[in-house]
This record gives C-alpha cells, sequence and structure tokens, in this order.
C-alpha cells in the first residue's frame, strides 16, 4: 500500500526500501502488542495450553497451562505489516509470503493436536510433518527454479561461486529449508531462547538480501547481485518487529509459547531469505545456535542406537545445561550472547572476500 502512495500519489519517501522496511517494522511491532494480550486471555479461557513433555527437567512442570501459538499472532502481524509495506508484484516477496503460509498452516495443525482433547504433546507424527515441510519446501523451491533464482552456491570469504548446481539446487534449497524449520523448532525449549537469535537471524538475513539486491553495494563488496532482493528486506524488518514485541510475552517467565505455529514458518522463512541471498553456507554462521541444538540431538540419538551410550544428559543440549545445574536465565543469556556473536561474525565476513 505504502509503494502504491509513491507510485501513484508522488510521495516519494515510500519509494524507498529502508523506509518501507522501517514502517514495516512498527506496524508489526505495535500490531503484536495489541493482539498478544487479547489472544493470552482467550487462549486461558480456551485452555489452549501444550502439555509439557514428561521427561523434561522438574523446573519447566511448573509452565503447566502456559498458552501456546503465539506464533500465530506474530506470524499475522508480520504478514499484515508485509502487505502494507511491501512491493507485492515483487517475486522474492511473493514466494516468501507462501514460505510462511505454508509452513505456518503445517504449525497450526500440528498444534491443535496437541491442544486437543487427547492432550498429546507429541502433536504429528514425526514422518507427517517432515513429509508436509518438505512439499511445502518443494513449492517454493520450484517457484524460485522457474524464475530462474541464480542457482549457483557461493561460500564466505570467495567472491566467485564455488559451482553451478543447476536442479540439484532445487534439492538444496528444500533442504536447507527444512533443516532450518526443524532447527527453530527443536531450540524453542526455554523461554526466549529461540525468540532473540531469531531476531538477531533475520537482522543480518535482511541486511544480506537489501545489499545483494543493491546494484552498487554488491558490486563494491563483491557479493552476488540479485536484483530485485532488496525488497526482501521489508519482510525481514517485519518479522524482526513482531518478534520484538513477542518477547515482551515471551521473556523468562513466559506468558505465552510460540508453539511450531511460530517455530516452523520462522525457520523456514529464515532459510528462504538465506536462499534469496546465496548465503545458504553462511547460515551455518547466522542461526549457529540452531545448528548447535540439532548437531546435539543427531549426536545424541545416532551415540545411544550405535553405542547404546548418551553424548550429553538431556538433548536439546539446552537441557543438557539444565541437568547440569544451570539456571534457566543464565542458559538462555548465554546462548542469546552466543547468537550475537556468531552474527556479528557473518555480518564481518562481507567484507572479507
Amino acid at each position: 500500500m505504502f509503494y502504491w502512495f509513491y507510485r501513484h500519489l508522488d510521495i516519494n519517501i515510500f519509494q524507498y526500501i529502508s523506509v518501507r522496511a522501517g514502517l514495516s517494522f512498527f506496524i508489526a511491532f505495535l500490531l503484536t502488542m495489541y493482539l498478544m494480550p487479547k489472544f493470552i486471555v482467550w487462549a486461558k479461557s480456551k485452555k489452549a495450553s501444550q502439555p509439557i513433555y514428561e521427561l523434561a527437567p522438574e523446573a519447566h512442570q511448573a509452565k503447566v497451562g502456559t498458552p501456546t501459538m503465539g506464533g500465530v499472532v506474530f506470524i499475522f502481524a508480520t504478514l499484515i505489516a508485509t502487505l502494507l509495506t511491501a512491493k507485492l508484484n515483487n517475486f522474492y516477496v511473493l514466494a516468501g509470503l507462501v514460505t510462511i503460509a505454508l509452513s505456518s498452516l503445517i504449525g497450526m495443525q500440528d498444534d491443535f493436536s496437541k491442544i486437543s482433547k487427547s492432550k498429546n504433546s507429541a502433536g504429528l507424527s514425526a514422518r507427517a510433518k517432515l513429509i508436509l515441510q518438505f512439499i511445502a519446501a518443494f513449492i517454493v523451491s520450484m517457484i524460485l527454479f522457474y524464475y530462474n533464482h541464480s542457482t549457483e552456491l557461493y561460500t564466505p570469504f570467495y567472491k566467485l561461486p564455488l559451482f553451478e548446481m543447476g536442479m540439484f539446487s532445487v534439492v538444496f534449497w528444500m533442504f536447507v529449508m527444512v533443516a532450518t524449520s526443524n532447527a527453530v523448532n527443536l531450540t524453542d525449549g526455554l523461554d526466549g531462547l529461540a525468540t532473540v537469535p531469531s531476531i538477531m537471524a533475520f537482522f543480518t538475513l535482511s541486511t544480506l538480501v537489501y545489499v545483494t539486491g543493491h546494484a552498487v553495494f554488491s558490486s563494491y563488496l563483491l557479493l552476488p547481485s540479485i536484483q530485485i532482493a532488496g525488497e526482501l528486506a521489508v519482510m525481514g524488518a517485519a518479522i524482526s518487529g513482531a518478534l520484538i514485541a513477542f518477547l515482551w510475552f515471551n521473556s523468562h517467565p513466559a506468558e505465552v509459547f510460540m508453539g511450531d505455529s511460530g517455530s516452523l514458518p520462522l525457520g523456514a522463512f529464515m532459510g528462504y531469505m538465506a536462499i534469496v541471498a546465496k548465503s545458504e553456507i553462511l547460515l551455518i554462521a547466522i542461526g549457529f545456535i540452531f545448528v548447535l541444538e540439532t548437531v546435539s540431538v543427531i549426536l545424541q540419538v545416532g551415540s545411544y542406537k550405535l553405542r547404546q551410550k548418551r553424548v550429553f544428559l538431556m538433548a536439546p543440549i539446552h537441557h543438557h545445561f539444565e541437568q547440569k545445574g544451570w539456571k534457566e536465565n543464565k542458559i538462555i543469556v548465554r546462548f542469546w550472547i552466543i547468537a550475537f556473536m556468531t552474527n556479528l561474525f557473518a555480518l564481518l565476513s562481507l567484507k572479507i572476500r
């Protein structure tokens, strides 16, 4: 809508991505701040709380009754802010909306199954969820491939592409989105633990898509030039603003959890933005906390199946530190610090090529 003001009413300030990104940030922030208290009241009245996993550390049992599905609110705010501020004829924005919408539907179905009368904390089966995620990722990947998004693979610290992936890029992009989506979902186990690293990741990714979409900046920094990709920074700003507002209610002790309705679209869109910015490999640093959590689960499961021994006291790794006696706030803040440092490293890598 705001871009329409520029095109038809000659309000030139709205032609700038930076201005519309700022507007989308505050619209999403204010909308989430307004809607979340109402959602919490409604969710409590409907007893829409996720059962606590019976093997979780004892301290988690105090969280019984905390409403879940808060992700519905900040994802809704993100979509509204995007529709108001972004250029909707930009196919990267449209594909981003599809990514968020499909992943949200999967997450909502999973959450609904958890808060149903059966009160089954497992939700959708792992196989069903994974199949749906791959179907959604395939649709988005084919949209990118059909519209000739670059299929070259880039790596940090090197200005030239490593090689051309061709049709294999569709498989690679699917893996990136599904892996990132599940990684964020695994991390969402403590109050605010997934929220702040996500905010940092989207700030970094918004910077990346803006730079790669800017002919002058991308040329100066020896980055791949992806025309019209910069518009995606408006969506990145929107989701960042919505998440900061969500943190107001999700910080310890949490008044609401994001649920799969929030974590799955967060991760999928994170992976999508990295694909558009040609920063799939750099995503390891951008989302290092999510990678760490996922690797801890893989090591734990693999070690137990092969050796009948555990690597950690409990996985994901944040539960390991809980079992060692660390207070929840200490774990959360320390993980935030790590996320800040790795995202700073990712941004510094832009200048070192």
